[in-house]
C-alpha cells in the first residue's frame, strides 16, 4: 500500500494532475457550448465528450512532464519545485520523457477520433507549452506569461472542436481570448508572491524584472480588454455576456483598490484569489448554461 501511495504521488507531482484538472473545466465549457449551439444532445456525443475528456487530460499531463524534465535545474532552485519527483531522483529522466511520449500519442489518438481539428489544437496546445513557451521564452522574456497563455486557453477550443469542427463562432473566440488574458493577472500574482524564488532561478516574470508599477498597469490593461471581449459572448447568450462583464468588472475593480492600499503582498494575494473565483464562476456558468440548454431544450 505504501508504494503504491508513492507511486501516485510521483505520478502526480510528475504531471501536475491539478493542472490537468483545472484545465479540464474550460476545456468542458467550450464543449458544452458547442453542444448547445449546434442543438446536440448529449446522447448524441457521447463519445466524443469521453474521448475529448480522456484525451486533453492525457496531452496536458504529457506537457506537464516534458516541463517537469526540461526545467528541473530552475526547479531545484526553487522553494514550491524542489520536491518535484524529477528534481528528486523519485523518477527517472528516461522514463519520464517515455510517459510523456506516451501520454501525448494517446492523447492525440484520442482527439483524433473526435474531429482532426481538436487533434491538431491538442497537439499544438502541446507545443506551445514545451517548445515556445518552456523551452524558449520562459527563461529569455518578461512575456513568457503572454507566451504560454496561448497553451493555457487551447482547452477550450479543443472542447468545441471535438464538437463541432469550426472555432471561428464569435463566443468561442471571446472564451478564446478570455482564457488567455485570465493567465496574466493569474501568474503575475504568483510571481509577486513567489519573487524570491523566481529571482534566485533566474526566471525573468515581471514583477521581478520590471517591477510592481508596470505589473499593475499591464494587469489592468489586460483586464480591460478581457471585459470587452465578453462582449463577444453576447453573440450566443446575453446572460453569459453580462456575467463575464460583472466577473471582470469586479476584478478590475479590486485590482484597482487593493493596489491603492500601497502593500504588493496583499494586492497580488487579493488578485490570485479572485482569479481563480473568476474561472471557476465564469466556466462554471457556461457548463450549467449550456447543460441547461440541452436538457430542457431552452
Amino acid at each position: 500500500m505504501g508504494n503504491f501511495k508513492e507511486l501516485k504521488l510521483t505520478l502526480d507531482k510528475t504531471l501536475k494532475t491539478g493542472i490537468i484538472k483545472s484545465n479540464l473545466v474550460p476545456m468542458i465549457a467550450g464543449l458544452t457550448l458547442a453542444l448547445y449551439t449546434y442543438d446536440y444532445k448529449l446522447t448524441d456525443k457521447i463519445l466524443e465528450i469521453i474521448l475529448a475528456i480522456i484525451g486533453t487530460a492525457l496531452i496536458i499531463g504529457a506537457a506537464g512532464a516534458f516541463n517537469n524534465v526540461y526545467d528541473r535545474d530552475i526547479d531545484a532552485v526553487m522553494e514550491r519545485t524542489k520536491i518535484r519527483p524529477t528534481v528528486t531522483g523519485a523518477i527517472s529522466i528516461k522514463a519520464t520523457v517515455w510517459l510523456a511520449v506516451i501520454l501525448a500519442v494517446i492523447g492525440i489518438l484520442a482527439l483524433s477520433f473526435t474531429t482532426l481539428l481538436s487533434a491538431f489544437l491538442g497537439f499544438m496546445g502541446l507545443f506551445l507549452y514545451v517548445v515556445p513557451y518552456t523551452m524558449w521564452t520562459k527563461r529569455r522574456t518578461v512575456y513568457n506569461t503572454e507566451v504560454g497563455s496561448l497553451s493555457g486557453a487551447m482547452p477550450p477550443l479543443i472542447g468545441w472542436a471535438a464538437i463541432y469542427p469550426d472555432i471561428t463562432h464569435p463566443a468561442l473566440l471571446g472564451l478564446f481570448v478570455i482564457a488567455v488574458l485570465w493567465q496574466m493577472p493569474h501568474f503575475y500574482a504568483i510571481a509577486i508572491r513567489r519573487h524570491d524564488d523566481y529571482k534566485a532561478a533566474n526566471v525573468p516574470m515581471l514583477p521581478v524584472v520590471k517591477g510592481i508599477k508596470r505589473t499593475y498597469l499591464q494587469t489592468n490593461i489586460y483586464l480591460i480588454i478581457m471585459i470587452l471581449a465578453s462582449f463577444l459572448l453576447g453573440s450566443l447568450s446575453l446572460g453569459l455576456m453580462l456575467v463575464g462583464l460583472l466577473l471582470g468588472g469586479i476584478w478590475f475593480i479590486i485590482s484597482i483598490v487593493a493596489y491603492r492600499q500601497e502593500d504588493s503582498t496583499k494586492w497580488a494575494r487579493m488578485l490570485f484569489i479572485y482569479s481563480l473565483l473568476y474561472m471557476t464562476v465564469m466556466f462554471s456558468t457556461i457548463i450549467i448554461y449550456s447543460l441547461m440548454g440541452i436538457i430542457f431544450n431552452l
